[in-house]
């Protein structure tokens, strides 16, 4: 009777083991098949188990979360949808997030680390922590003004702080409320099939995700190469232009939109915007000076984030010289978000540096505790402080008496450059309207803000579309919001 009595437990005990063998096999070498398969729903219940953090602007948060009753408990609500929809992305149970909800998606889920009270804390008491907070660097005042200004338009507005990288505004027309993808059921589906088949794409963030050939705006960039490499020295020393320019080595002749461009000096081609003097600069100028003008302030970096990636800025570096003109006036392969021309207008504002846009100032606990702050920003030089000075006067010179009159503002230094960008086969397709500008305070020590204006509405009169009468009273609007905050 012991016998089996031995043997029985033996058997029990080879049980035992076989069980914490199989428990530790599925809880340490299967645990991230079993985590990830699509059936376990325990990661997502957890995670929608408790509200989610906020979005901040000025203080006031722009999102919150609606308790629902159901497994997945809490979805994502927004204030104003559709005009922080650029900064926010959105943040679904079915889709995901994107933009501000997906880059800082750890601190407002409360899975990031950083957020527990105690190092390796939360692994030992399997517990989530409240979502943290992200404050913005947005100014309501210019986001509205921008999207009120584009209203019913295509288009986009980047502006920012020259003096520090901050984004003060980040507009995309059209919009969408990402409150409708919140959800898993058949509203978020039917809302995400209406705005993926929308040709408009409403959910596609003009200002930062979306590249478009720059124009005449580019203009700065060749003017500000030309005067750091010493191919101009005075602004106002006729340029032996002819009208119209022949492209080197075709029989292409490059026209104007306005007269006396012919020999036109750099100062009364830039506020009359001749492309004929401007593409002979570039040549002038040549690859290399132009190239490296054009990745100091941000062309071809591949990595600028603002969190969340910023599409691309490009300028050809394998152009022939006939390329090179049409490059150095913003069409050919040159392409830039709002965002980057609006870096552009910033770093002539600020006498030449570029500073690193954010859009996060800083990140909290529930309770008010920082948990990151923006902290020093990258600085570069992209020109002398000699070339910005004069810079200023050029784009001074546009708003003052040129193209670009529609963004003066009464008491106010502002300096601008208009463009009307091409393209399309054949350059079939409606212009695209740009303005760029900058502007400080009658008793500001620097500028205030500098913005990027792009409208490309398609429903317009080929005829009626420019920078000056389309872009430029939008980017006033944005500077006038800010100067009076």
């Amino acid at each position: 009777m012991t016998r089996h009595i031995r043997r029985a437990g033996l058997f029990c005990a080879l049980l035992l083991v076989a069980l914490l063998v199989n428990a530790a096999r599925v809880q340490v070498l299967r645990a991230d098949a079993y985590e990830g398969n699509p059936a376990n729903r325990r990661a997502a219940i957890t995670r929608y188990q408790q509200p989610r953090g906020d979005i901040l602007v000025a203080g006031r948060p722009i999102t919150g979360s609606r308790d629902t009753g159901e497994h997945l408990r809490y979805e994502r609500t927004y204030d104003d949808g559709p005009l922080y929809a650029p900064v926010t992305g959105f943040a679904s149970q079915e889709y995901g997030s994107t933009l501000l909800e997906h880059s800082e998606d750890a601190l407002l889920s409360g899975a990031d680390p950083a957020l527990a009270p105690l190092p390796l804390w939360n692994d030992f008491t399997r517990s989530r922590n409240a979502g943290g907070d992200v404050v913005t660097t947005i100014d309501p005042a210019a986001q509205r003004a921008a999207y009120e200004g584009l209203r019913s338009r295509k288009g986009a507005v980047a502006a920012v702080d020259p003096s520090t990288g901050r984004i003060l505004a980040l507009v995309s027309v059209p919009s969408y409320d990402p409150g409708l993808l919140s959800g898993n059921g058949r509203t978020a589906r039917e809302a995400w099939a209406r705005l993926n088949a929308d040709p408009d794409r409403p959910m596609l963030n003009r200002a930062v995700q979306r590249t478009y050939p720059p124009g005449s705006t580019f203009k700065v960039v060749t003017a500000a190469a030309a005067l750091d490499a010493g191919v101009v020295t005075d602004l106002d020393e006729p340029t032996d232009s002819p009208d119209p320019y022949r492209l080197p080595g075709t029989t292409t002749r490059l026209t104007n939109g306005s007269r006396g461009c012919a020999d036109a000096s750099v100062r009364e081609a830039f506020t009359h915007s001749c492309n004929t003097v401007f593409a002979k600069l570039g040549v002038e100028t040549g690859v290399a000076d132009m190239t490296a003008m054009a990745q100091a302030f941000g062309f071809n970096d591949a990595d600028v984030r603002v969190p969340f990636l910023v599409a691309r800025s490009t300028f050809d570096t394998t152009v022939d010289r006939a390329q090179l003109a049409l490059a150095s006036i913003g069409q050919y392969n040159t392409r830039a978000t709002p965002l980057q021309m609006a870096m552009v207008a910033a770093a002539v504002a600020s006498g030449g540096q570029v500073r690193e846009p954010y859009l996060v100032e800083r990140t909290t606990r529930a309770g008010g505790g920082t948990v990151s702050t923006a902290g020093p920003r990258s600085v570069r030089r992209a020109m002398h402080p000699s070339t910005a000075l004069r810079m200023r006067e050029l784009m001074r010179g546009v708003v003052e008496k040129g193209t670009g009159t529609n963004a003066a503002i009464p008491g106010a230094v502002v300096g601008g450059k208009t463009g009307t960008a091409q393209h399309g086969l054949g350059n079939s397709g409606t212009p695209y309207a740009w303005f760029v500008s900058w502007a400080q305070g009658h008793e500001d020590m620097e500028a205030k803000v500098a913005v990027a204006v792009v409208v490309e509405d398609a429903a317009a009169n080929r005829g009626e579309i420019s920078g000056g009468g389309t872009a430029a009273p939008i980017a006033r609007a944005v500077m006038e919001a800010v100067l009076d905050s």
